[in-house]
């Protein structure tokens, strides 16, 4: 099968050897999205605010890929505290709210930039 490369401008650039995404077949795989405003670089502080700007990130690879938030199959979510999980959970449920995806969510020591989250998805083309 062959790989294919994504990249938009409304996502923020890779800040490392990675791909944005990578679509093989009818899968598209985001890499992990933190809150980073893609036209600024700025980074998202607030929970609530940085949980947005993650799907947003998110969402805008993979309709760069020819897919969307409604074809995603699985979900993994790293965050900072475990204590954000209420406010996480509320905004991931505006983004997904129906036939929701699988998904994973762990709390983990450190983020990229120090980021309180980071978001990947898989979803079908």
């Amino acid at each position: 099968m062959k790989k294919e490369v994504v990249f938009t401008e409304k996502a923020p650039k890779a800040i490392g050897p990675y791909s944005q995404g990578v679509k093989v077949g009818e899968l598209i795989f985001t890499s992990g999205q933190i809150p980073l405003v893609p036209e600024s670089g700025v980074m998202v502080t607030e929970i609530k605010e940085a949980t947005k700007q993650s799907l947003e990130n998110v969402k805008s690879i993979l309709e760069a890929a020819g897919s969307s938030l409604d074809k995603v199959v699985k979900v993994v979510v790293f965050i900072k505290d475990m204590d954000d999980f209420p406010v996480i959970n509320e905004i991931y449920g505006e983004y997904f709210k129906e036939n929701t995806p699988a998904r994973s969510l762990v709390q983990v020591a450190k983020l990229p930039k120090d980021a309180l989250l980071e978001i990947e998805a898989i979803a079908h083309i």
